[in-house]
């Protein structure tokens, strides 16, 4: 792969390239969004760094886990880092499309009708137990998601910038629950899998409880605004990306749908859809903000392949064989990555 650019080049022909300057401040915002955020959040070191990823991408987050992982605390926290407005949503079966987007109300008094905005036109929006909902209320969230904008009464309204779904689900409880179709898993950037805290990391969780650190109503003061976010994601998509990279990343995203050349028939079986091109364009908008974060002007292989199960994960979709012979999709993953030489 070839070396960065100098900082007068143009990074892909469409922008300046990013400058040392330009650097410098993207690590003074991002450290202090980390320090601010690590005050209330103990340990889940790879969950705070997806969650820097997406919000310097401008992507969504899906985060499933089983109950008390501290996935709620983990977005609202972010959310009172940044001085923005957070709104966290209950799904729940009978939630409507209106409970989200907004609707319109008639005013007895003036006779005509007004229009409320729903809780989803905040700058981060926390769709608890997303599939909970019904699949009527999931496909509202699609126009959001992805044009961020909603449409009520026929007037469009345009969603705040910046703009990040950090949705949950619980993956052990199927009663009640919807399983979200393919078009909805692919408009989050990346899906993360919260484990449970060490033993260590749960001793100090205990001793905030007695100190009051995680109290509800005790928030993290706002440390940066939504113009230094802003800058953050303007300055992250200026982060070079070689074209031996962008060539692997449309190779990866390829072998995902024609796997047998690659990985053999056996295992290609277990594979029944692979990645959309919305795969390829997560990686690059996500390695990006990796590279950033790793004080990078550039982006690696490396960045590529940590993100693998991240941007993968939900767009590789495997056979119901597959999940009876207990294979996961991120060993399928590991294999493909193992199958496409590394620039």
């Amino acid at each position: 792969m070839g070396a960065a650019p100098p900082a007068s080049a143009p990074a892909d022909g469409t922008a300046a390239a990013m400058t040392a300057d330009d650097l410098g401040r993207a690590q003074r915002t991002l450290r202090i969004i980390s320090d601010s955020y690590a005050t209330k959040m103990v340990g889940q070191e790879r969950l705070r760094t997806s969650l820097l990823v997406a919000l310097v991408a401008g992507g969504h987050i899906l985060l499933e886990s089983v109950p008390g992982l501290a996935k709620t605390t983990a977005a609202s926290t972010l959310a009172d880092t940044v001085k923005a407005r957070f709104k966290r949503i209950q799904c729940t079966p009978d939630l409507l499309p209106s409970d989200i987007t907004g609707s319109q109300i008639y005013d007895a008094a003036t006779g005509t009708f007004r229009t409320v905005l729903g809780p989803v036109h905040a700058n981060f929006v926390l769709l608890d137990e997303i599939n909970r909902s019904s699949a009527k209320t999931q496909s509202a969230m699609l126009e959001a998601m992805q044009e961020r904008q909603t449409t009520i009464g026929g007037e469009v309204h345009h969603l705040p910038k910046p703009f990040l779904v950090i949705a949950t689900q619980n993956p052990i409880e199927q009663e009640g629950t919807y399983e979200l179709p393919e078009a909805q898993m692919d408009r989050f950037l990346l899906k993360e899998i919260v484990e449970y805290p060490s033993p260590a990391e749960e001793f100090e969780i205990l001793g905030r409880i007695d100190s009051g650190v995680l109290d509800p109503d005790r928030h993290v003061p706002g440390a940066v605004s939504l113009d230094d976010v802003h800058e953050l994601q303007q300055i992250a998509s200026r982060v070079y990306v070689d074209p031996a990279i962008r060539n692997y990343i449309v190779q990866l995203a390829y072998v995902t749908r024609n796997p047998a050349p690659y990985i053999g028939d056996e295992r290609a079986r277990f594979i029944k859809y692979g990645a959309s091109p919305r795969a390829s364009i997560a990686f690059l908008q996500a390695s990006r903000a990796l590279a950033l974060l790793n004080g990078r002007t550039h982006v690696l292989p490396e960045d590529v392949r940590a993100l693998r199960h991240l941007v993968l994960r939900h767009r590789v979709l495997l056979t119901f064989e597959a999940h009876a012979e207990g294979i996961r999709s991120e060993e399928i993953i590991d294999q493909i990555f193992a199958a496409v030489p590394t620039p």
